[in-house]
C-alpha cells in the first residue's frame, strides 16, 4: 500500500513538473511579441523589420565584431565563438528549436551579445528586427 501511495505522489511530482517546464517554455513568436510590445512604446518606433534584422546583424557597428562574427552570415548553421573557439549551435529557431524559447535567455544572451558587438545594451527595436530576421530563415 505504501509503495503505490509512493508512487503515485512520484508521478504526481513528475507530472507537475513536466507541466510548470512546458508553461515556462515560450515560441520565438511569443518572444517577440513581447518584444515588439515593449518597442511599440519607444518613440520613433515603426514596426520591426527583417530587412533591418539582416542588416544589423552583419553590420559591424564600428566594432571590430557582428552578430554574425560568432553566428556566420547563414545563421541557420553551426557558428564557432570568435575568440575562444567554442562551438556554438544554430541561432535561427528554423535549425535549433530550443532558440528564443525561453525569456530569461533571451534576455541573458542579447545582453552579453550586444555588449559584446556594441558595447552597449541592444534597444528593443533592434532586438525585435534581429529577432525578425531569425525567423525568416529556413534550415
Amino acid at each position: 500500500m505504501i509503495s503505490i501511495i509512493h508512487a503515485a505522489g512520484l508521478a504526481l511530482i513528475i507530472s507537475a513538473s513536466m507541466l510548470a517546464q512546458t508553461a515556462y517554455a515560450e515560441t520565438p513568436d511569443e518572444i517577440l511579441a513581447s518584444i515588439q510590445k515593449e518597442a511599440s512604446g519607444t518613440p520613433g518606433f515603426q514596426g520591426l523589420s527583417a530587412a533591418r534584422g539582416e542588416i544589423f546583424f552583419k553590420g559591424r557597428h564600428g566594432n571590430d565584431w557582428s552578430c554574425a562574427s560568432c553566428h556566420t552570415d547563414n545563421p541557420a548553421a553551426t557558428g564557432k565563438h570568435a575568440k575562444t573557439g567554442k562551438i556554438i549551435q544554430a541561432l535561427a529557431p528554423s535549425a535549433n528549436a530550443e532558440r528564443f524559447t525561453n525569456p530569461k535567455k533571451v534576455d541573458k544572451w542579447f545582453k552579453r551579445n550586444c555588449n559584446d558587438v556594441l558595447d552597449r545594451v541592444c534597444t528593443a527595436q533592434e532586438k525585435g528586427d534581429v529577432l525578425s530576421y531569425l525567423l525568416t530563415l529556413k534550415k
